[in-house]
């Protein structure tokens, strides 16, 4: 299928709904990226009982996480450019209904091996919908409604992040009709349902426009691009998910050391194929772009403390202080409710601080992992655990500052051609930075346990991944002066 000219797509591309259904529109295209990143945050409180109900031992289990981070890793790349060239709301829709399709299968799964199958498939259908969000907003808002819907998507990713574990905690202790960890899975149904009713009134299609005279082959996908950099991002990611469960055998270090020299063969086959006049996968002329290569790192810095920091915090509220997943996840509660107020209030302060918001927001998440640090030290397995709540609300604030601007700054400069693309990359990194997160800060928690798991060890290794992610949060606060001053695309216009 060929992509439409440019006569035609740039005027469905960019304009934004009537006033009456941006917010409806907004709802419903932000509704995709919270089920999706719910589902990944989720499944960590439904894991003890879903391996009591499954009969199935720790190497099982463990891939009902790694192959649903392994399979969104490898497909967001693809899926971007899919969306570029065949249509970001079909693909989204796509996306959605396989989505949707697989929460049923994993939610009335008999056995690990669907489960594990099912949560392949999610991951994937994770990996279709993620760029599609991002370059619909990028393609579809100006200005201020922009940056509303920026500040809509970074309360999304929010919520799913930090009230995921409340709501999984809440759904297992309901217990509705006896489903159990199974209700984790099969609250997905109706909001997929409901938001692929709605999508085709709401949404409108968009794809990359194109040049009448341009010489490249339209509606065509790079196959050697895909599959090189389906095997580099599986040959980096894999070992970081599962390396450390795995005691990091040799295999773990064959496929980091071969990651490299596969994505630079890709980086080559890409620079090759533009310079024949074929669309490549990526086109690296986005890197070229300061505040595109500034912010994709970035937001691999960012995430990888951001997702370690809710494993190692639940692992220290749960296993070292034996709490249920439902307080535990109410331990998250104030720094859900300090990320949306600085979420909601993210256009007024964009325009006062531009690209020093995500620096303050860096500087923040700082101060707080220090605040965690001392804290945790003091209380240990029996002092409150409310007395985490001023440095929670600090990191929380943190995270607001950061998640929605971030995302915003990457995208701003990047031609609608290659939105889907650029929104591909700018998901692969976060995740990278997800799952080399968890990786290294897991070496530091897991190394200060030992091998004996004794509950009273468990405050020094909460305290000693505080003071890594504090080291985090500070390195964002110093990439952000990387990106171009005074840069436009956290302001309104």
């Amino acid at each position: 299928m060929s992509t439409q000219s440019s006569a035609a797509v740039p005027d469905t591309a960019r304009r934004p709904p009537d006033a009456s259904r941006r917010s409806a529109s907004l709802f419903v295209i932000v509704a995709g990226s919270f089920i999706t990143t719910l589902d990944f945050f989720i499944v960590n409180v439904a894991i003890p009982s879903m391996q009591r109900t499954l009969h199935t031992g720790s190497a099982s289990i463990q891939w009902v996480v790694a192959g649903f981070a392994l399979a969104l890793a490898a497909g967001l790349i693809i899926s971007g450019r899919l969306g570029d060239l065949y249509g970001r709301r079909r693909m989204l829709a796509v996306g959605l209904a396989l989505f949707t399709v697989a929460s049923a299968v994993c939610g009335f799964a008999p056995g690990a091996g669907l489960m594990v199958g099912g949560r392949v498939v999610q991951g994937a259908a994770a990996a279709i919908v993620a760029p599609q969000v991002l370059s619909i907003i990028g393609v579809l808002y100006q200005g201020r409604d922009r940056v509303r819907a920026f500040t809509a998507y970074g309360l999304s990713l929010g919520f799913a992040a930090v009230f995921g574990q409340l709501i999984g905690g809440a759904l297992i202790r309901a217990d509705v009709a006896g489903l159990g960890w199974r209700s984790c899975f099969l609250v997905n149904l109706p909001v997929g349902i409901g938001v692929l009713a709605a999508l085709p009134r709401l949404v409108p299609e968009s794809r990359a426009p194109r040049d009448p005279g341009d010489s490249r082959a339209r509606g065509q996908v790079d196959a050697a691009g895909t599959a090189l950099v389906t095997l580099a991002l599986v040959a980096l990611v894999l070992p970081l998910v599962q390396g450390r469960a795995d005691g990091w055998p040799a295999w773990t270090w064959a496929c980091l050391a071969a990651s490299l020299p596969l994505l630079l063969v890709f980086w080559a086959h890409q620079a090759r194929r533009a310079g024949r006049a074929l669309t490549p996968l990526v086109d690296l002329a986005m890197f070229r772009g300061r505040a595109f290569t500034a912010g994709v790192a970035l937001g691999g810095v960012f995430f990888a403390g951001m997702a370690s920091f809710f494993l190692v915090l639940t692992l220290y509220l749960q296993q070292g202080r034996a709490l249920s997943a439902l307080v535990t996840g109410s331990v998250f509660t104030p720094m859900g409710a300090s990320y949306l107020v600085t979420t909601l209030r993210m256009p007024q302060l964009a325009a006062l601080l531009g690209r020093q918001l995500i620096a303050a927001g860096g500087l923040a998440i700082a101060a707080g992992q220090a605040g965690l640090l001392i804290t945790v030290h003091q209380i240990g397995l029996t002092g409150s655990v409310w007395l985490l709540t001023p440095s929670l609300l600090v990191i929380g604030a943190g995270m607001g500052m950061v998640t929605a601007p971030l995302s915003s700054v990457v995208l701003a400069g990047v031609d609608p051609r290659h939105a889907g693309a650029a929104s591909g990359v700018l998901s692969t990194m976060q995740n990278i930075g997800n799952a080399l997160g968890v990786a290294v800060i897991g070496v530091v928690f897991f190394g200060a346990i030992g091998g004996s798991a004794d509950p009273a060890a468990f405050p020094h290794a909460m305290s000693s991944s505080a003071a890594w992610l504090a080291g985090l949060g500070l390195a964002v606060a110093a990439g952000a002066q990387l990106l171009p001053r005074g840069e436009a695309a956290t302001q309104p216009a």
